[in-house]
């Protein structure tokens, strides 16, 4: 059974930052690539940034790009997401993702991703 669980997420005025983080636990587990994804309601699930451990590669959204950083640590499956300068259009629920194995799909596809967190809530006020 794997088990991704995420923290840090708020609420927070428009500027402000947040930082989350995702671990992901399972017996004899080990993640290749990690990702945040995020959903607002009445719209469909996003990618926001993803990360894989070979070859350090990262990819964000082109909305998030300069102001969001995500990093991790392959050893421990644990993955972040630095949220910068955040605006309103940011609140939604954001969701870590991992991948166990490496999937011909790029890291901002969602199908590309096994396992799933529960979400946790980022909330900007104006």
């Amino acid at each position: 059974q794997v088990h991704l669980v995420e923290s840090g997420g708020g609420l927070v005025q428009a500027g402000g930052s947040l930082r989350l983080s995702c671990a992901a636990s399972g017996r004899a587990f080990s993640t290749y690539s990690m990702g945040w994804f995020r959903q607002a309601p009445g719209k469909e699930r996003e990618f926001v940034a993803g990360i894989s451990w070979s070859g350090g590669v990262r990819n964000y959204a082109d909305s998030v790009k300069g102001r969001f950083t995500i990093s991790g640590d392959n050893a421990k499956n644990t993955v972040d997401l630095e949220m910068n300068n955040l605006k309103p259009e940011d609140t939604a629920a954001y969701y870590c993702a991992a991948r166990s194995a490496p999937r011909n799909l790029g890291l901002e596809y969602a199908d590309g991703y096994e396992y799933w967190g529960q979400g946790t809530q980022v909330t900007v006020s104006s």
